[in-house]
């Protein structure tokens, strides 16, 4: 059972200046044991437990800006800044200044135990760029200097996982929406898919039931691997939703989604969650029902997403 709090990344961003519903979005491709995914809508921390469970000692965090702290020149806080006022106990290695402006990157790498990422990521605040990769826990300056150096030059179709030897996992979040993440993990995508389709169900239940945060079950890891291996990219969005029942309308799409992407005039699939059961099931769609779902309620409005990488 996941719990899904009302400020989640469905219920507070939308599309466009009309604050359209913003869709489920994921996409997957596999080269050399290396999985990529472009997903959306999510928060790191929505996401934080599913990729810490498999990876290496500690979590890098390489870049991080927000809007939640900001120092007098209204500029985000430094990452170390953050951390200590979260209560969070890291290594700090300064990169420099000539780290500043570089995508991908801020002027120092924080390095925590894995299992505290969830407790800097605790929902009280919110990153618009946040990147995170696995390390071990002696991870050396020369190696943060190393990976640092990697990650601000590499293209934008190439894999950073494939340069590195020793992560498993690199989580990049735009906008505290939308997803971008490689994973040595061949369950991790599933797993990421399965999580969506709660997070998107339980928005729903909030809205409708006005609670603060709803306990929904994911589906069991055999839906997510049926809609991959039909096709490597859906777009998913409500449907009908009541107390006891939450439909989402899927779409098989040729490529990953983007925002100038609609929903196709008809679903493909439609998952439903049997709210009462906790139950999640699939099934061909209404072929006589448009597939346009429907979401309400405020959202701001949420930028393009990233290119690959």
């Amino acid at each position: 059972m996941i719990e899904v709090g009302q400020h989640g990344a469905f219920s507070v961003n939308g599309v466009g200046m009309e604050r359209q519903p913003f869709p489920l979005s994921f996409g997957v491709r596999e080269a050399d044991g290396v999985w990529q995914v472009n997903a959306g809508a999510a928060r790191a921390g929505e996401l934080a437990d599913l990729f810490v469970a498999g990876v290496n000692d500690a979590v890098a965090v390489v870049q991080l800006a927000t809007n939640s702290y900001l120092d007098e020149d209204w500029q985000s806080l430094r990452p170390s800044l953050i951390a200590a006022d979260l209560g969070v106990p890291c290594k700090v290695h300064p990169l420099g200044s000539w780290a500043s402006g570089t995508y991908r990157l801020a002027e120092e790498i924080l390095v925590m135990d894995r299992g505290l990422l969830p407790r800097f990521l605790d929902g009280t605040w919110s990153p618009y760029e946040l990147t995170l990769i696995d390390v071990p826990a002696d991870v050396t300056p020369e190696r943060l200097d190393e990976l640092a150096l990697v990650l601000g030059t590499i293209g934008v179709d190439e894999s950073v996982l494939r340069c590195l030897g020793e992560p498993r996992v690199r989580f990049s979040g735009h906008d505290d929406c939308y997803v971008l993440l490689e994973t040595r993990d061949p369950a991790l995508p599933a797993a990421v898919l399965a999580r969506l389709l709660t997070l998107l169900a339980g928005s729903a239940l909030n809205e409708l039931t006005a609670r603060p945060s709803s306990r929904v079950p994911e589906p069991e890891s055999w839906l997510p691997e049926r809609l991959m291996a039909t096709a490597p990219h859906w777009i998913g969005t409500l449907g009908e939703v009541t107390e006891d029942l939450v439909t989402i309308d899927l779409a098989a799409l040729p490529a990953r989604w983007r925002l100038t992407v609609s929903f196709p005039r008809r679903a493909d699939l439609t998952a439903t969650l049997d709210v009462r059961r906790g139950t999640w099931r699939i099934a061909p769609a209404d072929q006589g029902r448009p597939g346009a779902g429907r979401v309400s309620g405020p959202g701001a409005r949420c930028g393009s997403p990233p290119g690959p990488g």
